[in-house]
């Protein structure tokens, strides 16, 4: 995304000056000159182009290793890293990762200099990294609300500095910073749930109490995006303002964007965990007012796809949406595309497309730990060729069960093929070294294994712990995955995105479905959410959900999550889902394993990897740092902690 220039740079210290108490009595206009800024359209948008850089990409965080796969879906042989703080549930340890994208990256101070200068001796490796999760959104929080107080008009409360900007440029300008504001809420909340909604310039009346729940303010998150939608274009290209950057303005806002992160606001406040409110929990049970209004929204991103503006991607070119870009350095995302963290460097993408497969198998150089997939999770969720979960293929109640325990790579879902390397699968067929022409990742204990299901120095991790690898993000072309010997990935730029098409069509089906039944077609949109399911099963050439299991309001609700956990697996989206669902304490989603066979595949083994601790309410959110919680009385810890 190409930026505006900007005449005076400027990147604000903490947000939240309950975060930082040197931060308590200084006016923002002590350090800028606001009339300056906000003289101009360029000048303005330059300001708003620093919100966009405090997105965090949590796959591309940090500068080698990112551990970013947090759920039941991934796992990490380093139990200090996030994920094996998560699973031991230490989770004041996690918000101190230095490789966790919810943490500054080795304390990097991120102050009103605007240099990202790490507090380490070895500041020169770490000095590209944004902020946290935590400490970016709370930046971002406080430029958005600078941005409204200046640009608003007098009679909403603002300033309306930007006399020299016409009046679509003011109202694109607002519309970035209303969804700003609710998106870097909406960031904070997924995480450490109900948090106070700051609507102004904080100075020194800063003591907010929490709200008593995360409803009230995820209706608060929603009135900005509702201003947001009615003021940011549907594309960009098309408006005066974004002649300059012509071509280039894919990242940007749009209405599309806005309308799909207020739907996903809704939802998540309609979930059974923030519905419960921490007392009780039904995992079933939604919120069905806000499903409605979630429903409303996510209509309104599917009207602007029926009117071309958005597609899902076909299955033929469904790479183009992961890492299939149409050069280095350029975004993939095809069609669906709809928001995404502005992109680190050539090398942290490479880093992350290849963080599911052996080390060895791919370079010497890019990062250091394996994501291995875990059994449990594609188990449980990527089911048969047939549409059937293997639960309820084995249950005989749909016919003749095809799922054999004795040859488990057989008869699955298409997606499973594409999305994973299983053992004896051909990875190059022109690699000099034979250990590498195909996958080897039999397991019969310590001292016979297969080449990549253990290999390397005990400081150098290149281990698979599972039985799989995960490819999603892995360039093949010809039938050759990239390779020392095949070096294809620097051609492509693999990235998770913040939000695409496929993930609308899902939460719209997950809150149609929970509002009013798998079969009901809202009036705001023509599609029910067995029909939106279905879209996206035909697609992968999985038949239609069965009409037993539509008929059934809880099990179809299982399938909707099934394919959710499916189509968006290893993009980011399981803690959250799991939590949100009310689900992570149970043992389905607590314990982790792995696949155990030897090299001729005559048995099977599941073998435990770790039983996550996992308590309801204290694992279900990350409990704020302590001090934070004793500047003032009204803001309250997390339960448990």
């Amino acid at each position: 995304m190409k930026s505006y220039k900007v005449k005076i740079l400027i990147i604000l210290g903490l947000v939240f000056p309950f975060s930082c108490e040197d931060y308590l009595d200084v006016s923002p206009d002590a350090v800028i000159d606001e009339e300056v800024i906000f003289s101009t359209f360029n000048n303005a948008q330059g300001f708003v182009e620093e919100m966009y850089a405090l997105v965090v990409s949590y796959e591309q965080q940090t500068h080698t290793f990112q551990d970013f796969l947090l759920g039941d879906d991934g796992f990490v042989d380093r139990p200090t890293k996030a994920s094996g703080d998560i699973d031991a549930g230490r989770f004041t340890d996690v918000i101190r990762d230095n490789f966790c994208y919810l943490n500054n990256h080795y304390n990097a101070d991120y102050g009103s200099t605007g240099t990202n200068s790490a507090n380490v001796a070895n500041t020169n490796a770490f000095n590209q990294q944004r902020p946290g999760l935590y400490d970016g959104s709370l930046r971002g929080i406080r430029k958005a609300n600078i941005v409204i107080r200046n640009v608003e008009s007098a009679e909403n409360g603002g300033r309306d500095l930007m006399v020299n900007a016409t009046q679509a440029e003011k109202d694109v300008i607002l519309g970035q910073a209303y969804f700003f504001r609710a998106f870097f809420h909406n960031e904070v909340m997924k995480f450490w749930g109900r948090y106070p909604y700051i609507d102004r310039v904080i100075i020194d009346d800063f003591r907010i109490p929490r709200p008593e729940t995360y409803k009230e303010v995820a209706l608060l998150a929603n009135e900005d995006y509702i201003k947001a939608v009615a003021l940011l274009p549907v594309n960009w290209d098309l408006e005066p303002y974004g002649q300059l950057t012509q071509g280039e303005n894919r990242g940007r806002l749009t209405k599309g964007t806005a309308y799909a992160f207020q739907g996903k606001n809704l939802l998540l406040a309609a979930s059974p965990l923030m519905k419960g409110n921490n007392v009780s929990i039904n995992p079933y049970d939604y919120d069905t007012e806000l499903c409605d209004m979630a429903v409303e929204a996510f209509s309104g991103i599917l009207q602007l796809a029926d009117q071309g503006r958005y597609a899902l991607a076909s299955w033929e070119n469904y790479d183009e949406v992961f890492w299939k870009s149409p050069a280095p350095g350029v975004w993939p995302g095809s069609t669906e595309f709809i928001f995404s963290a502005t992109g680190g460097s050539q090398g942290q993408a490479t880093r992350f497309m290849a963080s599911g497969v052996n080390r060895a198998i791919h370079t010497t150089s890019a990062g250091f730990e394996v994501i291995s997939p875990t059994h449990n999770f594609i188990h449980n969720n990527f089911g048969m060729a047939n549409g059937l979960s293997i639960e309820d293929d084995l249950s005989g109640n749909f016919g003749t069960p095809t799922y054999d325990p004795t040859q488990p790579f057989a008869n699955r879902d298409p997606r499973f093929y594409r999305w994973h390397i299983i053992d004896g699968q051909v990875i190059d067929p022109g690699a000099e070294d034979p250990n590498h022409v195909a996958a080897q990742l039999w397991f019969e204990n310590a001292s016979q294994k297969g080449f990549h299901r253990s290999t390397g120095a005990e400081n150098i991790k290149i281990v698979n712990n599972t039985g799989y690898m995960w490819t999603k993000f892995y360039p093949k072309i010809d039938g050759k995955y990239h390779s020392r010997w095949n070096p294809i990935i620097n051609q492509y730029t693999g990235v998770r995105m913040h939000m695409r098409l496929t993930d609308v069509y899902l939460m719209y089906a997950e809150a149609l479905h929970a509002s009013m039944g798998a079969t009901a077609i809202p009036s705001s949109f023509g599609l029910s959410a067995e029909g939106a399911i279905n879209l996206l099963r035909n697609r992968a050439g999985i038949p239609n959900v069965n009409p037993a299991i539509v008929g059934d309001n809880n099990k179809f609700m299982d399938e909707l999550r099934r394919e959710r956990s499916v189509e968006l697996s290893y993009e980011a989206h399981r803690w959250v889902d799991i939590r949100r669902w009310g689900l992570a304490h149970l043992d389905k989603y607590r314990r982790k394993l792995a696949l155990d066979f030897p090299q001729d595949q005559s048995n099977f083994t599941e073998t435990l990897l770790v039983d996550r601790i996992c308590e309801f309410p204290k694992h279900y959110w990350l409990p704020f740092p302590v001090e934070q919680t004793l500047i003032y009385e009204g803001f309250t810890q997390n339960p448990g902690w």
